[in-house]
């Protein structure tokens, strides 16, 4: 479990790599696709930080391509970052793809195919039949 320190800095770092990914980086690789931040692993010793970043948005193509150019900004997203952490030591960031909201996406359109297949009702029954009700009358 991460310490609040931790949590602090890794805070810090995912709105400063957010930033400088949205405002302070002119590749246009980067401008054809959404890329979001979607968390940062904060090392004990809080040297060391692992970014996880999702980009939508286009093919696989174009997505691949702005990964690319993100890995290939990494020294400027980290000279950045320095210049934003007041501490000893500013954490090297290294920068992967997060499979795990692709993996949840795709889980989610897994039930949504299986709900709209099984003909799942929307409102559940209540075991009377409303029709038979009204058609026999009182007895």
């Amino acid at each position: 479990m991460p310490t609040r320190r931790q949590e602090k800095v890794s805070h810090l770092i995912r709105e400063s790599v957010s930033d400088t990914i949205a405002h302070h980086l002119n590749d246009p690789r980067i401008e054809l696709a959404f890329v979001s931040v979607t968390r940062v692993e904060v090392s004990a010793d809080l040297r060391i930080a692992t970014v996880y970043i999702s980009i939508f948005g286009g093919e696989e193509k174009t997505r691949n391509n702005a990964f690319a150019a993100i890995l290939h900004a990494r020294p400027r997203i980290q000279s950045l970052l320095a210049e934003r952490v007041q501490s000893r030591f500013c954490p090297v960031i290294s920068i992967r793809h997060d499979e795990q909201f692709k993996k949840a996406l795709e889980t989610m359109k897994i039930i949504d195919d299986l709900a709209k297949e099984t003909h799942l009702p929307t409102e559940p029954k209540t075991g009377v039949d409303d029709k038979d009700s009204i058609d026999q009358g009182p007895q």
